[in-house]
Order: structure tokens, then C-alpha cells, then sequence
């Protein structure tokens, strides 16, 4: 028999879609409003892909709700809240350093990227600016057209409006601190 869930929140692609169908918001506009393909959204839906913290944000932004309501985990206990708000992609992993934060503007993230691995399938654009310091590891933060070469100690600070991607090419696990601030 498969275990059952704990009650709580639902997955982030049952909120996206619960939320997306209430505001009657068509696959077709969610694609249009952020620059994901439909079929990346309904994978988010569907839980067979996990967004980024960029990718969520774009989504809150497109869906006129606080991001809080996808980066927030449902638990009383800091301690227990703080480990909650790790979260792992494909190819990487965030963890909030701004737990409480979900009303604010600004929202920092410590971010590890497995090696030679970057975002998958899309690049991200969001409105505001991102600031990114490297603790250890090799990194591409590629802004535009321009790639950036990071190390351990480097920062770069950009317009987060213009599509981005970070990629780690190093052969060892890049961690870094990611700042986004959205107006």
C-alpha cells in the first residue's frame, strides 16, 4: 500500500494550478505573462518538474499573488520552518536565509549547484535586481548575452528583467548567496 501524505500544503504545482483555475488564468496566458512554455507549466502542475526560486517568483508575479504563498511551508517550530524551506531541483538545491520574509521586497537564498550543472530547461527573467556572491565553487551567471565567470569570493550584482542562467562548471558542488530584490 503507498503511504499517505501528511496533511498540509499542498505541492507547489497543486497551489500553482488551484490558483491558477480560480483567478481563471489560462495555461496559455501563465505562458505568455512569465516565458515558460506551456508544457514546462504543466509539468510544474503535474509535480514532475520543480521550479526555481526565480521561476516561482515569476509565476507569483504573473499570477498577482505574494510568493510567500509557494516558498512557505505551513510549520510552527523556526528550526523545523528553516530546514522546510530547503528545497532541491534537478540539478540544485536553495535554502531561504530570509524565513519570515514573504511580505518584503528583497529575499536571500543559499543556493548549491551540483557539478557541471546548470538550470534546466529554461533561463530566467524577473523583474528587479539580483545580487550573487560565490562561496565556493565555479560558476557562469550568464545576464543577456554576457557570461560571467565566478569563484569563490566574487560577486555580481544585475537587472534580473533580462533573461539570466547560472551553470556551474566546476567538478565540485559550486555553493553560493543569492539576493533577489523585486519591486
Amino acid at each position: 500500500m503507498p503511504k499517505k501524505k501528511a496533511a498540509g500544503a499542498p505541492p507547489v504545482g497543486k497551489r500553482i494550478k488551484q490558483i491558477r483555475t480560480r483567478k481563471k488564468i489560462t495555461l496559455d496566458n501563465l505562458a505568455n505573462d512569465t516565458g515558460f512554455s506551456v508544457d514546462y507549466i504543466k509539468g510544474i502542475e503535474a509535480g514532475k518538474k520543480i521550479p526555481s526560486v526565480g521561476c516561482l517568483l515569476q509565476i507569483a508575479r504573473a499570477l498577482e499573488i505574494d510568493s510567500a504563498l509557494f516558498l512557505k511551508e505551513q510549520e510552527s517550530n523556526l528550526s523545523r520552518r528553516i530546514k522546510a524551506y530547503t528545497k532541491r531541483t534537478e540539478n540544485y538545491a536553495y535554502t531561504t536565509l530570509t524565513p519570515g520574509a514573504e511580505n518584503k521586497h528583497l529575499k536571500a537564498f543559499k543556493v548549491t549547484v551540483d557539478p557541471k550543472q546548470d538550470h534546466k530547461g529554461v533561463g530566467y527573467q524577473h523583474e528587479g535586481e539580483e545580487f550573487v556572491y560565490v562561496l565556493s565553487g565555479k560558476l557562469e551567471v550568464i545576464v543577456g548575452d554576457h557570461v560571467n565567470r565566478l569563484g569563490a569570493g566574487e560577486s555580481l550584482h544585475f537587472n534580473s528583467s533580462i533573461r539570466h542562467q547560472m551553470k556551474n562548471v566546476g567538478d565540485d558542488t559550486a555553493e553560493m548567496v543569492v539576493v533577489i530584490y523585486q519591486p
